[in-house]
């Protein structure tokens, strides 16, 4: 089930313990379990946890990443109202 999420409530999910959520073009996914199997190391993503990820994201990534990951990964949206 998909949840709706502010800015700051994925700001919150900033580390493993809390868990880590990103955003990405106004998706946001939990990247906690997947941050050790992740090629680029889970070093780029802890730097990323809680924040929008989306310029990170596209730099190095294409379309069909998402597409692959984005079944197991995505938990929410971040609300409407909310966007800047």
């Amino acid at each position: 089930m998909s949840q709706s999420f502010t800015p700051a409530d994925v700001a919150t999910h900033n580390n493993a313990e809390k868990g880590m959520y990103i955003i990405i073009d106004n998706t946001v996914y939990d990247v906690t379990k997947f941050a050790d199997e992740h090629p680029g190391g889970a070093k780029i993503l802890k730097r990323v946890a809680g924040k929008d990820a989306s310029k990170q994201f596209w730099k190095y990534h294409n379309e069909s990443v998402l597409k692959k990951y984005s079944p197991k990964l995505k938990i929410g949206d971040v609300k409407e109202a909310a966007k800047l």
